[in-house]
């Protein structure tokens, strides 16, 4: 019977792929471009429960109150110059539209966000505010579902690249 080492798995994947400093990755994103760099704020009460040290990362203090900007801004500072002189599209309830139309405004991009008719009026006001006329805001459907089905039609008909809000 055939035994590796912990030795021999190591050198095994350090062949299979290159290291990658992930330190490096996150100081050097395109992020920091419109993120702010947030406090950490120590948790006591859940400290004292959990019999450890828990901080957490103020997220809310972001422009858009909320982490999806990076994720939007990110995808948006990786689409090639000629996709993103399109524009943009992405189905909503909320934050993300928040983050995609913050960030539209920021790069001087055209971008269609796609919200439910449901959505809160405090929502669709703050997703044209981050906005301006870089954003048009369309509501359609019940769901997010349904606003989805929407933005991927509108996205083939104007040719516009999609910022999925999770994937």
């Amino acid at each position: 019977m055939y035994r590796s080492s912990p030795d021999a798995c190591t050198a095994l994947a350090a062949q299979a792929r290159p290291p990658v400093d992930y330190v490096k990755k996150i100081l050097t994103a395109r992020v920091y471009d419109v993120a702010r760099e947030t406090e950490l704020q120590p948790a006591r009460n859940l400290s004292v429960r959990l019999r450890n040290t828990v901080y957490l990362k103020r997220e809310d203090n972001q422009p858009v109150f909320s982490f999806k900007l990076r994720g939007a801004y990110n995808k948006m500072a990786h689409i090639p110059a000629e996709a993103l002189a399109r524009g943009v599209i992405t189905a909503s309830a909320g934050n993300h539209a928040q983050g995609v139309a913050f960030s539209a405004a920021r790069m001087g991009v055209k971008a269609v966000i796609v919200v439910p008719v449901t959505t809160p009026q405090v929502k669709v006001d703050a997703v044209r505010a981050h906005g301006g006329p870089s954003v048009e805001v369309i509501q359609a459907g019940e769901s997010y579902s349904d606003a989805y089905a929407h933005a991927v039609k509108v996205q083939e008909e104007r040719g516009l690249t999609f910022v999925h809000p999770f994937d």
